[in-house]
């Protein structure tokens, strides 16, 4: 994933950057960068690593540098180093993209195989996605132009800032608007950012947000569309359920309420099944999955409770060590028990989704190492049957990674793979097993997933504008 924002106006934005750029930092553990703009000095740019340290403590050094500028934007990128500095006959601009592109081989060899292009790799041999997608722009003649043949040409989704040399911002949304793009006011000027509650902890007005593919410049005084928006939405539902930082609101709908909303709907339909469980507390598994915990629980008549808690003051995320052992052993040593609420106890947890299983597995047995009763377990989303193509969300080697992919061939080899609707629906046969089987394997007394009727539900806008492709494999 990875996340931005951004500023254009009369005074120094270099704080507004700072602050909120760090705001995204749930959205990335690998990358982060700062590009400031003023007319003497014209662009400064820093990068660092921030996979075994947070976006704050790499940057505050680097604040005094910035020399007061008027322009600028920062990113957290959980792929390659950005922003990038560009030159080309389109002049210099600064560029930060957030996307994932799955036909980067194919583009340079169909756009750039005439031996007069080059472009530095990553440690892997593969291209910087962010210079690639410039390379792109850079083929038409005018900015805008540029941006449109890069969505064009691209299989997957792209989101883009460019700052230009002039100080302005230009903003470019995904062709189908995957990911969320809004423009904050304030007397002085005007902010752009992944996520709304930064403009407003910044003291901005929200304003306007942009539509799937629109093409905004931003200035001080202004912000006016280049070219307009598509009629066709596929807003990623992940926003939402997991990744979505609980203030925020996309398409109107604030990620807490729809978390809440959720975990009642979830209830609601177990309850009407027949299936709730007889448990001592609801507990949400820390933490994205609370807020659903929470609304199971208050439709349930379950009391919440917190039977375990995250240690973070030294180790905010357990996914930033490089090394997968080192992940799952920081995972294991931030949670620690609440003796009292879990021994002898029956537990209902609630996660915000189920990817690979690896860290729920640790969970289970640590639980259960504590003394639970019973742990049962429920998933806020629909089995996870396809590697997102879009977002880097739960991309992996191949679709097996996935626990519920996995399970299918383990149940029914080949064949199962042609029935992958069947074994989403926990109404039918199939879906049971799947149920069935995956319990049985991580140590669970039950498990339930949300249906996908059942989020789109909770999520409130036309079924038509949300991505569900990780579910349903249809774009």
């Amino acid at each position: 994933m990875g996340g931005f924002f951004g500023a254009v106006s009369r005074r120094d934005v270099t704080m507004d950057v700072f602050f909120g750029t760090d705001y995204h930092s749930h959205l990335g553990t690998k990358n982060a960068g700062m590009t400031i703009w003023n007319r003497e000095d014209g662009f400064h740019r820093q990068i660092h690593s921030i996979s075994n340290s947070p976006f704050r403590t790499k940057f505050e050094k680097d604040l005094p540098d910035f020399h007061a500028g008027t322009s600028g934007f920062g990113c957290i990128s959980d792929s390659d180093p950005q922003p990038l500095l560009v030159r080309s006959h389109l002049g210099m601009y600064a560029i930060t993209t957030v996307g994932q592109i799955n036909n980067a081989e194919d583009l340079i060899s169909t756009y750039f195989s005439d031996h007069g292009h080059q472009f530095s790799v990553m440690g892997s041999g593969k291209v910087n996605s962010t210079e690639l997608v410039a390379a792109l722009i850079n083929q038409r003649d005018s900015l805008s132009e540029g941006i449109l043949h890069m969505q064009q040409v691209i299989d997957g989704s792209m989101t883009v800032l460019l700052m230009l040399s002039d100080g302005s911002i230009i903003a470019a949304r995904d062709h189908c608007g995957r990911l969320p793009v809004v423009i904050g006011k304030n007397e002085d000027g005007f902010c752009v950012s992944f996520e709304s509650f930064a403009c407003t902890k910044l003291g901005y007005s929200l304003v306007y947000e942009l539509g799937p593919g629109e093409i905004v410049r931003i200035t001080a005084e202004e912000y006016e569309t280049l070219s307009p928006a598509n009629q066709e939405m596929k807003i990623c539902a992940f926003l939402w359920s997991y990744y979505g930082y609980p203030n925020s609101s996309y398409e109107g709908i604030n990620v807490e309420v729809m978390r809440y909303r959720n975990g009642e709907i979830m209830a609601r339909d177990e309850i009407a099944r027949g299936n709730l469980p007889k448990v001592d507390y609801v507990a949400g598994v820390p933490d994205s999955g609370i807020p659903h915990a929470i609304g199971y629980a208050n439709r349930s008549g379950k009391p919440f409770a917190r039977p375990f808690v995250k240690y973070t003051p030294t180790w905010p995320r357990s996914f930033m060590p490089s090394n997968q052992d080192v992940r799952d052993q920081v995972a294991k040593m931030k949670q620690i028990p609440v003796q009292e609420l879990i021994e002898g106890k029956k537990l209902l947890f609630v996660d915000d989704s189920i990817v690979r299983g690896t860290q729920l597995q640790g969970t289970v047995d640590f639980l259960f190492e504590s003394g639970a009763g019973e742990v049962h377990m429920r998933s806020a989303c629909p089995p996870i049957m396809y590697a997102c193509k879009y977002l880097n969300f739960s991309r992996g080697n191949s679709d097996m990674d996935l626990l519920a992919r996995r399970t299918v061939q383990e149940l029914e080899g080949d064949e199962g793979q042609q029935h992958l609707d069947e074994y989403s629906d926990g109404r039918t046969q199939r879906g049971r097993c799947l149920r069935q089987a995956i319990a049985s394997q991580l140590g669970f007394d039950s498990l339930e997933y949300q249906s996908l009727e059942g989020l789109l539900e909770a999520i409130g806008i036309d079924p038509e504008k949300v991505c569900t492709y990780c579910w349903t494999g249809k774009e």
